[in-house]
């Protein structure tokens, strides 16, 4: 079983790929969008489930999505037709960094994909080359929210505490205009739901291949969560504008 058929199945109840409530998406899509009938431009879409919500909600908007996966986007476009909005999106098959569009975005989002970057800084500064005057971007990063053990830091690498990461922001020429906070209910449910669903669907199809595969992902995800980076990791959605056009 390959990462992205995994995250296919530990993402199945919670779509969204990041320690977010529903309602917590709805409301930075409502500051990132406030007129309802922007560009916006996903760099890392995934499975494209930001654009899906935000084009459900908002019938003069049209959206473009970026990424590698060609899994992820064929599921993508499948539920773009299911949810009848199809005709207002466009996926584009690439890496992030790489992608050139003609004409600029009102809001361009990157949530949970820096690595493609290189780092936050380097995500905000591929954002602003996409940003039409007076556009949000709409970004998600981790952050440590108490001190980390050698382990956490050996997984998600050198991440900066909350105040530091929106100085550096701020410092990039950036004004936070709203912010997420992800919360400890909001943290403990995206990791119960991917686990649970992925070790759900091992139990459920104890004749598959890969069925010992995924329990065993799924069982040492957990562990991995519960015993190194629980306590100390945090996660932060910004929606900024440029502090100077």
């Amino acid at each position: 079983m390959s990462r992205e058929q995994i995250s296919a199945i530990a993402h199945a109840d919670h779509p969204i790929k990041s320690p977010l409530a529903d309602e917590s998406v709805s409301r930075l899509l409502e500051r990132g969008l406030p007129r309802g009938d922007e560009r916006v431009l996903d760099l890392g879409c995934g499975t494209a489930e930001w654009l899906l919500r935000a084009l459900e909600t908002r019938p003069q908007l049209h959206a473009e999505g970026v990424d590698v996966s060609e899994v992820a986007l064929a599921q993508a476009r499948q539920a773009a037709g299911t949810r009848g909005v199809d005709e207002r999106l466009v996926l584009h098959q690439q890496a992030a960094a790489d992608f050139v569009s003609a004409r600029p975005f009102d809001l361009v989002i990157s949530v949970g994909a820096a690595h493609a970057f290189g780092g936050l800084l380097p995500t905000l500064a591929a954002a602003r080359g996409h940003l039409a005057p007076g556009g949000r971007v709409l970004i998600g990063e981790s952050f440590w929210d108490r001190a980390p053990s050698p382990e956490a830091v050996e997984m998600f690498g050198e991440l900066a505490d909350l105040a530091s990461t929106v100085d550096q922001v701020v410092a990039d020429g950036w004004t936070p205009v709203h912010a997420h906070v992800s919360t400890r209910g909001e943290l403990d449910a995206y990791e119960w739901a991917c686990w649970g669903s992925l070790a759900a669907w091992a139990l459920d199809h104890p004749d598959d291949p890969a069925a010992a595969q995924a329990l065993e992902t799924a069982t040492a995800a957990r562990s991995e969560w519960l015993h190194v980076y629980r306590d100390s990791f945090g996660f932060l959605c910004l929606v900024l504008r440029r502090t100077s056009d």
